[in-house]
């Protein structure tokens, strides 16, 4: 019989068509640097568990875009793109890895670029949209009282310099609470606000008219006294008094760190550890607003602990989620809201009891506030004379209750050193106390010698277990990020090896 014809073999395709690849690059895992979920930060280790392989395997799409489109809008708050993803083809990714850089530095350059992108949004989900911040500023332009609503006719906090009132203004479908900022007689300017910028830990201003206080507003006793009404006695009506710069702000403080501190001091005796990381964490946060003000070339005009607004956050953190929480358990966000423009700079002192009675007629120097701030906050009363070592040669003793006291001890000798020169800066302040939070700890150098090798394997190592960490905990559903989280990633986000060096050498010393 005639051959039968040569069956034609089709070989078979290694690649998807071009259409399916872009189909399977939409159904990508999520990084971690999409997940608007996270866990509570470990105080003293890094994550307790690995991550599974295929946990995020089931995430909604929506939280993946929503988080890149978050990532964009702060790129210029953020670190550089990530030089790879999980859905760029392989071409691609071989070509990078056989670069120069190599494997290990292209995974460490997509941590730094998804930390960014999750500091981002976590600052969002605290500060809220911009654009609703910019639609309210708006509808309250040139209408002042007549579009809000008196909520309830007493301050919800007093200040040293000013009284808060909570009002109400509809925007769409939603009621909001915002504050309206009375200030007391004598004291600065509310204008100086409009140009401060946005930041976590800076009172902001969405709105500021002149008008005279409706009826319904009344004090706890007469204007420009701090004193409450007498048993019995009415509060004193402020229609009669003329008109006031009155600034609106979206936060509404309900106390100020004075009050805090007064109703703390039984959390302090029975719960030292837990106190004393709260008041790293809230020194940290005035830190933080000092370095913005600098920058904006103002200055805090009355650092004390009575000017210092505390905020509730919009949701409590992941770990407390559910629970019934104490209130002096958990973390506010501290605001700085009494400003001064800057006089130049600031002469050093001889480092004599010249400098401690000068502070008197004009604002201290901010070293010396926050280093006095230590000292109210962990219950010592002293005055900056004794702090200074004027009246003594030895300042206070910070007595040792947590992890926290020897290190908030040498944090405010630094601060409050007699000689000006020899004070630490207040970016140094903060370094030193990211440290006391985060780390590195005094054990770490044990073994090893301290050197600026062992600081940045550490400062990768701990950056790809805070990555982690939050993406099982999302994956689990624990809730969203909190203030303490963004501080941790904020940390994480821009400590080098040689600022380890310096706050490291400073506090172990």
């Amino acid at each position: 019989p005639p051959p039968l014809p040569k069956k034609q073999l089709q070989r078979a395709e290694s690649l998807p068509e071009p259409g399916a690849a872009q189909h399977r690059r939409g159904h990508n895992l999520p990084r971690a640097g999409s997940s608007p979920h996270g866990a509570p930060v470990p105080h003293e280790g890094g994550a307790s568990s690995s991550l599974p392989g295929a946990g995020a395997a089931w995430a909604p799409r929506k939280l993946l875009s929503k988080w890149s489109s978050l990532g964009e809008a702060e790129s210029c708050s953020c670190s550089a793109p990530s030089p790879a993803a999980f859905g760029m083809a392989d071409g691609q990714l071989g070509q990078l890895l056989e670069g120069t850089a190599g494997l290990w530095q292209v995974v460490l350059r997509c941590q730094e670029a998804t930390l960014g992108r999750l500091s981002a949004g976590m600052l969002q989900e605290l500060l809220g949209q911009e654009e609703q911040q910019q639609l309210l500023g708006a509808q309250l332009a040139g209408k002042g009282w007549a579009a809000l609503s008196i909520l309830q006719p007493e301050p919800c906090c007093q200040s040293r310099d000013a009284w808060y009132f909570p009002v109400g203004i509809t925007l769409g479908h939603t009621q909001l609470v915002l504050a309206a900022k009375v200030p007391k007689p004598c004291c600065s300017s509310l204008g100086m606000q409009s140009s401060l910028g946005v930041h976590c830990n800076i009172q902001r201003r969405i709105g500021l008219f002149t008008a005279c206080l409706p009826p319904q507003l009344r004090l706890p006793g007469s204007a420009g006294q701090q004193s409450q009404a007498p048993p019995g006695g009415e509060p004193a009506p402020l229609a009669s008094q003329p008109a006031l710069q009155v600034l609106i702000s979206p936060e509404v403080p309900h106390q100020t760190l004075a009050g805090f501190v007064k109703g703390s001091q039984s959390l302090h005796r029975s719960s030292p550890g837990h106190y004393e990381r709260l008041a790293c964490l809230l020194l940290l946060q005035v830190c933080m607003g000092l370095e913005h003000l600098r920058v904006q070339n103002v200055v805090q005009g009355d650092l004390c602990p009575e000017n210092l607004l505390l905020v509730q956050c919009p949701r409590p953190p992941r770990s407390q989620q559910g629970k019934e929480v104490p209130p002096g358990l958990s973390l506010p966000r501290l605001l700085i809201g009494s400003f001064l423009k800057a006089q130049g700079k600031r002469k050093p002192c001889a480092g004599s009891q010249e400098e401690a009675e000068g502070c008197a007629a004009s604002p201290c120097p901010d070293e010396l506030n926050v280093g006095m701030l230590i000292y109210h906050i962990l219950h010592v009363d002293t005055s900056l004379e004794d702090a200074l070592g004027f009246r003594s040669h030895r300042p206070p003793d910070i007595p040792s209750l947590s992890i926290y006291s020897s290190g908030l001890r040498r944090l405010a000798a630094l601060l409050l050193h007699a000689d000006p020169c020899q004070r630490v800066s207040i970016e140094q302040a903060r370094s030193i106390l990211q440290v006391l939070l985060w780390g590195p700890r005094q054990e770490l150098f044990a073994r090893s010698k301290k050197s600026l090798r062992l600081l940045g394997s550490w400062v990768q190592a701990k950056r790809a277990l805070l990555l982690l960490h939050l993406a099982e905990d999302w994956a689990g559903g624990k809730g969203s990020p909190g203030l303490e989280e963004w501080l941790c990633c904020q940390y994480f986000k821009e400590v080098t090896e040689h600022s380890l060096y310096q706050a490291t050498q400073a506090l172990y010393a």
